[in-house]
């Protein structure tokens, strides 16, 4: 039988938990995103989700109940003006969890839960990054280098474009998960949110060329000064173990093992990043 398992009790009292509940949802409206536990991260995301209903909803007894909900009376306002009006065309959905490792200490499973859209979305600056790691990846190889180091991927909105209006499993230039991020995180945003994430994408591809040619640069200066140390800053330029650059297969810690790395034979495919083409390992040797 299912006693006592109606909701999480966090071994507080009804009265203590409510008001913990209510600050967290509080906070979550002034600061669009807050971390904290993932059990936690759950019931706040329920209760958020009821006071932005109650925000579109709008009306005098909506206002009065979301005016005695919030612990800061001035953030009513912004549940039925500015979220309100965000969240206009949306069914349902207005907050997202982000899981984020374990806290130290007690190693409690730690949750980002931020509302969707915000300005500083974390799944619109991820899909950003996929979108420009794709093209980049997909334009190594078909073209020079050092060609793509000095001329850049000019036709990135021209990509973005293309990719918002394709079906989820139809083939083009990015991979199927990154197409279906991209036309979520563009569904119900303004006309200009393509023209940041194509900013953000463009920004991604130039750190990405950029990183060979420092570090090339950075090593041809170690040469010529014979320096006992390394430069401050070379070790971050350094690729890191499991860091992939756009076109290779392998990540930088398994080349280096060569043979001798082991290979889990219980290994499953949906871990594995799918790459675009053949492997272009050599191809950032050019550089």
């Amino acid at each position: 039988m299912k006693h006592g398992l109606a909701f999480r009790k966090f071994s507080r009292t009804s009265s203590h938990r409510m008001l913990m509940l209510r600050n967290l949802v509080t906070s979550l409206i002034e600061h669009e995103q807050i971390k904290t536990t993932l059990p936690k991260a759950r019931d706040t995301a329920r209760l958020a989700e009821k006071l932005i209903t109650l925000g579109k909803k709008g009306g005098i007894p909506a206002y009065q109940r979301a005016n005695g909900f919030l612990l800061k009376t001035q953030l009513t306002p912004k549940v039925f003006g500015q979220l309100a009006e965000r969240y206009a065309d949306r069914v349902g959905g207005y907050t997202r969890i982000h899981k984020f490792g374990n806290r130290p200490g007690d190693n409690a499973p730690h949750a980002i839960l931020e509302l969707v859209d915000n300005p500083h979305d974390l799944k619109f600056e991820m899909t950003a990054r996929a979108v420009g790691w794709d093209i980049l990846s997909k334009r190594v190889g078909e073209a020079s280098p050092k060609d793509l180091v000095e001329n850049g991927i000019n036709d990135v909105d021209e990509v973005i474009a293309r990719e918002r209006i394709l079906p989820p499993k139809a083939r083009g230039e990015l991979r199927q998960a990154t197409r279906w991020n991209l036309q979520k995180v563009l569904k119900f945003r303004k006309e200009d949110a393509s023209v940041e994430l194509q900013a953000k994408a463009e920004d991604h591809i130039d750190s990405l060329l950029a990183q060979p040619v420092a570090m090339k640069q950075v090593l041809a200066v170690k040469e010529e000064k014979d320096a006992e140390r390394p430069l401050v800053g070379a070790k971050a330029l350094r690729l890191k173990a499991g860091h992939i650059l756009p076109g290779t297969v392998q990540s930088t810690l398994r080349v280096t093992q060569g043979a001798l790395g082991k290979t889990p034979m219980t290994k499953l495919r949906w871990f594995d990043r799918r790459k675009l083409g053949i492997d272009k390992s050599s191809v950032w040797e050019q550089l």
